[in-house]
């Protein structure tokens, strides 16, 4: 049975590629740039598109043996949100939001923020690294 382009399934890669560029502005070329540091600090990432719904174009979620963190898009932020990020070791001060919760912690980035990003893929290792070792 051939799908019509209606049911037509897009790659979570495509997806967030399309969300990037859509934004057109600040918020699409850091996510851009955070998606770019994520694999490299992780060539295995997998690419997810999550919680889609009719009032929600859905988020972009990387995970490796788990889900480490979500990329959100606001009018004046770009959120990073890790999964277990209240569990890392944060050595550099990533973490500027979300700090009051048990278990998630994020980063949020501004239109004229620098990324630190020996930093950033330090923590994205540290993910990885926790997701590895709870799933044995």
């Amino acid at each position: 049975m051939k799908k019509s382009s209606a049911q037509k399934v897009e790659a979570p890669s495509q997806l967030i590629g399309a969300r990037i560029k859509e934004l057109g502005d600040w918020r699409g070329k850091t996510l851009s740039r955070l998606r770019a540091l994520i694999k490299q600090a992780e060539p295995e990432v997998v690419e997810e598109w999550k919680w889609r719904k009719p009032s929600h174009p859905g988020v972009p979620v990387w995970s490796h043996q788990g889900p480490i963190c979500t990329g959100e898009t606001y009018k004046s932020v770009v959120k990073l949100t890790f999964f277990k990020g209240a569990s890392l070791k944060d050595p550099s001060g990533l973490f500027n939001s979300s700090l009051e919760g048990n278990t998630r912690r994020a980063i949020d980035f501004h239109e004229d923020d620098e990324i630190d990003e020996k930093a950033f893929a330090t923590l994205i290792r540290a993910a990885v690294s926790l997701n590895e070792s709870s799933s044995r």
